[in-house]
């Protein structure tokens, strides 16, 4: 996946389109990611250890990969992703748009 997690993303279909967020988790079994407080759904949950109170909780709901577009730090843009060799060391991800190394 050119995905990873923390990195900047937005939203180019479904219903989201067009908004901005942070990859919270990735999930490369299955192609899905979360991003934050982006496809909020609302869980209907019982009390236990960890939630005294039962009730009602909003919690984000993974998106498809192909779904999204990675954000470039330099030119600030929705951009494709490529991998290339720099020499010895491991690939990096590059912008298509502007040519600049993400990582």
């Amino acid at each position: 996946m050119q995905i990873r997690k923390n990195d900047n993303v937005m939203v180019v279909a479904g219903k989201e389109k067009g908004k901005k967020g942070r990859v919270i988790a990735v999930y490369p079994g299955t192609n899905r990611l979360l991003i934050e407080k982006l496809n909020m759904i609302k869980r209907h949950t019982r009390p236990n250890q960890q939630l005294r109170q039962g009730g009602i909780v909003e919690k984000e709901s993974p998106i498809s990969v192909s779904n999204v577009r990675l954000i470039c730090s330099k030119c600030e843009k929705p951009t494709n992703v490529s991998r290339q060799e720099q020499g010895e060391g491991p690939r990096v991800r590059v912008c298509k748009e502007c040519n600049a190394t993400i990582d």
